[in-house]
């Protein structure tokens, strides 16, 4: 139960921050999950990972302040269950959590951005890699 239940957040996650992304952008989203999931800063289950933000006392999300946007972006979160794009990122979740790809992509990253946005926090980091629409960072600084 507790893997389905990890499966199920970690491929919505991959579905809503890159499910038009090639195979290895899908997989660099997951990847970055899994690091931060090892990482002492972040929550340690994939779930709490993929569901972190910022919330007020009634425990609702504050909109814009997730660590992965599409979870507090006010819009619905609905998936195609029915799609190839849906398939994928199952597939490619269960690769990842079962430690069938072992090679990170990301090169350790825990942070990524869209190409087309420059946030502040990326000064910060250390760029690791571009993967398509995505650039990943770690904390490292140069």
């Amino acid at each position: 139960m507790i893997l389905e239940t990890a499966l199920m957040c970690m491929a919505t996650n991959i579905y809503h921050e890159a499910k038009n992304q090639p195979m290895v952008g899908q997989i660099a989203v997951a990847q970055v999950v899994m690091n931060r999931v090892k990482d002492s800063r972040y929550p340690n289950t994939i779930c709490d990972v993929v569901k972190q933000g910022l919330t007020y006392k009634n425990g609702k999300v504050v909109l814009g302040k997730c660590q992965f946007s599409w979870y507090c972006d006010g819009k619905k979160d609905d998936v195609n269950m029915k799609s190839e794009k849906w398939r994928n990122s199952l597939r490619y979740a269960s690769m990842v959590i079962t430690n069938r790809i072992t090679l990170d992509v990301t090169e350790g990253a825990t942070h990524y951005h869209a190409t087309y946005v420059r946030p502040a926090w990326a000064r910060t980091k250390t760029k690791t890699v571009r993967i398509n629409r995505h650039i990943f960072y770690k904390w490292e600084r140069k």
